[in-house]
């Protein structure tokens, strides 16, 4: 597949500006290890970056909720947006994080997968009516609350809200998936 071409690339880190390189150096000295794909774009706007980039550290290594959960969410964002960089980049660590690659395929193809495991299927649940709906209804919000609690209900909608920033960052400025493989959201 041929992808468009990219909108706006990270600045050049020749002409960074001080502020610049200290986002740039404080994300990569942390646990991401590098500066890539939307965060790079986010250099353009250094105080952008920065309070991302802590909001982003928050969501994906801090919350409640455990790696499976968040993994999970994020590949559903992923899926939703249609964003390939996304889902490129968490499919590696959903499968790390234990969700099994039946369930990965299932999301990937846009079907609804089979749950076993009560915490997987509200997070998938909310996760898909929040980007379809842009709300949940009181059944499955009475559900979330029972399965999840409230912390992690919350730590869920906070990580949904950054990754739609990652989301829409990514497709606004078609940042170009990894590698040069097919395309693993093409539609079918």
């Amino acid at each position: 597949m041929t992808w468009p071409p990219q909108r706006l690339h990270a600045p050049d880190p020749a002409t960074y500006s001080r502020r610049q390189q200290e986002i740039h150096d404080a994300i990569a000295s942390g646990p991401r290890g590098s500066v890539r794909g939307p965060l790079a774009v986010w250099l353009h706007s250094p105080e952008l970056a920065a309070r991302s980039q802590e909001l982003g550290r928050y969501c994906r290594y801090d919350t409640a909720l455990d790696a499976r959960l968040s993994e999970l969410a994020i590949l559903v964002t992923g899926r939703v947006f249609g964003s390939e960089f996304e889902w490129q980049t968490h499919k590696g660590h959903a499968l790390d994080a234990g969700l099994d690659p039946d369930l990965i395929e299932d999301i990937r193809c846009n079907r609804r997968p089979d749950f076993t495991d009560p915490e997987l299927e509200v997070v998938h649940d909310v996760t898909r009516a929040a980007h379809e709906t842009r709300t949940v209804d009181d059944a499955l919000y009475a559900r979330a609350i029972e399965v999840l609690g409230e912390k992690r209900m919350v730590d869920l909608v906070g990580l949904l809200g950054y990754y739609t920033l990652i989301s829409l960052t990514i497709n606004i400025f078609r940042i170009p998936p990894l590698g040069e493989g097919a395309a693993d959201l093409a539609d079918e």
